[in-house]
């Protein structure tokens, strides 16, 4: 192996154990984290009485003490609950949207005697540059330390929770007692970040993070595992697992059912299995880790069929690892995966073969786009920012400038505002923005030296005659001009609609960065319908009638962009009440962008007409894990065949779905990812699943959609893991053997076991464009 490169992989990852719990740098000792001090005066602009809803939660304020000693339990719990003068935030009265909380923790020690109990819409936070600790006491009752799912509603609906900058502690626990720090059964639109779970060395019946039940997450990034039995049990229908640390972990990450997942940065040390993969698994990628003192680093299934497929790409160990990958008790690999190669186990697509070859493992040549990775050859990753090295006089509150009135209470117009207060605090402030609904009319542009931070999931919301018309799409948010390049990030935003708004692009990157993550968005998501605040929720009873937006997110030709936990979500259900919605929005994320890199982690995009995510005549993009569902109103006995009721103003970046005969129902659904004309792209993880179709909302036994994938001319294409969950075909094709699209990958080649009783198809690498 290339000892330089492993050594440098290695001395990272020392580093980054040894700063556990460190402050930021620059952050002088006492100095204080800027939005424990900042005026808080958020909203929730769309429930009676909000204007006097309280968000902001100081634990302490609620007689937290933090000393390491007194039980703080019932006042934690105390901060989370509080409602308002109608009821508490467990009564269920509130919906999804309509009672954010933020639950801030200062540094401290907070000991616990029963489980901390979590409500929808909360976000638990503590301070970054001192992260503060909930600590289980010796006498602690219960299985969970956190339950961070609210119970009312199940992990499929389990939306709107976060946690980040925290320490998780049972090391007072009996070893033999089971305890699980956090219960994560969630879904989409969650945050667990900047998370340290510590556990008992040897304490076997101790876990970190577990995700029972059904769910269907995104992303978990940026944490770290001491001690204990299992640092992550994962079941969900996917997830991406990034830059996250486990040390003297028994099991680091136990994989059950899980259909296709993507760990990216991980660092194995002294455990004795990295990844157990060795049931329940669809497809698992392994990238860009490195392990030192553990026994196997990954424990595979004895699979013979396209399930049990793995992708290790990027993978470091030295002579203190025995087994790269064990078999049972069997060692079938060794060694490192060196920079340029992958091993690859499962059904594999080569140029020039029509079939798939099951490979039982073996390496093959690999590529990445230098404009894609960093000086060791791995992908760049960004650690979210916290703007936690500013003092509070450079982070301003939107709603607190002389005059320049911004309300964020969902009816005023706060566009011109906004406008010109983003060209004030460019380059020299953060501009934070509390919780609330800010109705914008006409498109707001982020020059170069933005930097915004909402406050649990924060809305922007489009509204007006500029956002109306099919054929003249418009930009709500604009991130930069073509041809700038500098900084521009959001953090913790939701971007929306407040009417029915056919011509409405939610957000146009044209920006590009001058390093990865200059141009960042982190924990930003996008809702369509569905929620009060919109029209779009109440007025959506036909997609006919319902052209509820043009398209989520458009990455221009000239845009360099990094995006890390996103859901572009169009309803399929009421979040604050109760029934199903019918929006028919057109597009989810449009790709264009060729100037200098695209990074997308962890993305989930669902429910829009022509496509979910569309890369169209793009260069250099990274994906490392996309999820994806078909508008459930789409399928057998639906008469709006796609591209309608977008017929009339499709772009021509869009399909017109011109390989299905014209009554082909099935064939004419949404692409779950649609790649033409494009060059140096690597995606991994791509999932994509139909559970619900048709306008009566029936549920699927098999095959319920015909094509999920189409890959038309492009060059340098490498592709590590296609799964469906009822499709009929993984991958249409077109200009390899002619200009005629053709079916290249069916389900029935690449059948995987079934998943929650439903018919999957998996495939370890699709490389037939890869050259």
């Amino acid at each position: 192996m290339r000892l330089a490169t492993f050594l440098l992989c290695l001395s990272q990852t020392l580093a980054r154990v040894t700063a556990i719990g460190a402050a930021v740098d620059n952050i002088q000792l006492g100095d204080s984290f800027w939005y424990e001090t900042i005026k808080h005066n958020g909203i929730s602009a769309a429930i009676p009485n909000g204007k006097n809803w309280t968000v902001f939660r100081n634990v302490k304020d609620f007689g937290a003490k933090g000393d390491g000693t007194t039980d703080d339990t019932a006042a934690i719990q105390k901060a989370i609950f509080l409602g308002d003068s109608t009821g508490t935030r467990d009564a269920g009265r509130f919906g999804s949207t309509g009672q954010p909380a933020v639950v801030y923790f200062p540094a401290g020690t907070y000991v616990v005697k029963s489980t901390i109990k979590s409500a929808i819409g909360t976000l638990i936070m503590g301070d970054p540059t001192n992260r503060p600790t909930i600590k289980a006491a010796p006498s602690f009752a219960g299985t969970y330390l956190v339950f961070g799912r609210d119970q009312k509603y199940s992990g499929l609906v389990g939306f709107y929770h976060g946690i980040k900058n925290l320490v998780l502690d049972s090391t007072s626990v009996p070893t033999t007692k089971a305890i699980t720090l956090l219960e994560w059964g969630v879904s989409q639109n969650n945050l667990l970040s900047n998370v340290l779970f510590q556990m008992p060395p040897g304490a076997t019946t101790h876990t970190g993070v577990a995700t029972p039940g059904m769910c269907s997450g995104l992303i978990m990034n940026d944490l770290g595992f001491v001690g204990g039995g299992v640092g992550i049990a994962l079941t969900a229908t996917q997830y991406h697992l990034k830059s996250i640390y486990f040390q003297n972990v028994a099991t680091a990450v136990k994989l059950t059912s899980l259909l296709q997942g993507t760990g990216q940065g991980l660092r194995f040390d002294s455990c004795k299995i990295g990844i157990d993969a060795s049931s329940g698994v669809g497809l698992f990628n392994l990238i860009d880790s490195t392990a030192t003192n553990t026994s196997t680093l990954v424990l595979a299934s004895a699979a013979s069929t396209a399930s049990g497929s793995l992708v290790l790409e990027n993978v470091m160990v030295d002579s203190s690892v025995p087994a790269t990958i064990k078999v049972g008790s069997a060692t079938t690999l060794t060694g490192s995966i060196e920079p340029g190669q992958a091993w690859i186990r499962g059904n594999i697509y080569v140029p020039d073969s029509p079939t798939p070859k099951l490979s039982p493992g073996q390496k093959v040549p690999t590529s990445r786009p230098q404009a894609l990775v960093n000086s060791t050859g791995f992908y760049h990753t960004v650690v979210p920012p916290t703007y936690a090295d500013l003092p509070a006089s450079q982070i301003l509150n939107v709603k607190t400038i002389p005059g320049l009135p911004v309300l964020g209470d969902g009816v005023t117009d706060d566009t011109a505002s906004l406008q010109a207060i983003l060209a004030r605090a460019a380059g020299t402030a953060v501009l934070y923005f509390p919780h609330g609904i800010y109705l914008l009319s006409d498109t707001l542009t982020l020059p170069p030296g933005s930097r915004l931070v909402g406050e649990a999931w924060t809305q922007l919301s489009a509204t007006g005659a500029k956002f109306a018309d099919a054929r003249r799409p418009q930009a709500m948010v604009r991130v930069g001009e073509p041809g700038e390049v500098g900084v521009a990030q959001m953090s913790d935003f939701v971007f929306t609609v407040a009417e029915i708004l056919p011509g409405a692009v939610l957000v146009e990157v044209n920006m590009a960065g001058g390093v990865p993550g200059d141009v960042g968005f982190f924990n930003c998501h996008f809702r369509i319908g569905g929620a009060r605040g919109s029209a779009a929720r109440t007025g959506c009873a036909s997609p006919r009638d319902c052209l509820a937006a043009r398209l989520a997110l458009h990455l221009a030709p000239t845009s360099s962009a990094y995006w890390e936990n996103t859901w572009a979500w169009v309803a399929d259900h009421d979040l604050d009440g109760s029934g199903e919605t019918y929006p028919g929005a057109a597009g989810g994320v449009l790709i264009e962008a060729r100037g200098g890199g695209t990074w997308i982690l962890g993305a989930g995009v669902e429910h829009h007409v022509l496509y979910q995510v569309n890369i169209n005549n793009a260069k250099d993009v990274f994906i490392g894990l996309q999820q994806g569902e078909a508008a459930y109103w789409q399928g057998t006995g639906n008469t709006l065949l796609a591209p309608a009721p977008w017929t009339d103003s499709l772009l021509p970046s869009d399909p017109d779905f011109g390989w299905c005969k014209a009554n082909e129902v099935q064939c004419r659904m949404g692409l779950y990812q649609r790649i033409s004309r494009s060059s140096n792209l690597n995606i991994y993880s791509s999932g994509f699943w139909n559970f619900v179709a048709g306008p009566s909302r029936t549920m699927c036994s098999t095959d319920c959609q015909d094509n999920a994938a189409l890959y038309e001319s492009n060059t340098k294409m490498h592709i590590y893991g296609v799964s469906t969950i009822n499709s009929k075909n993984l991958v249409l094709e077109k200009g390899l053997s002619g200009n005629e699209t053709v079916v290249a990958a069916t389900r029935a080649a690449n059948s995987g076991s079934p998943h929650d009783g439903f018919k999957t198809g998996v495939v370890a690498a699709y490389f037939r464009q890869s050259t």
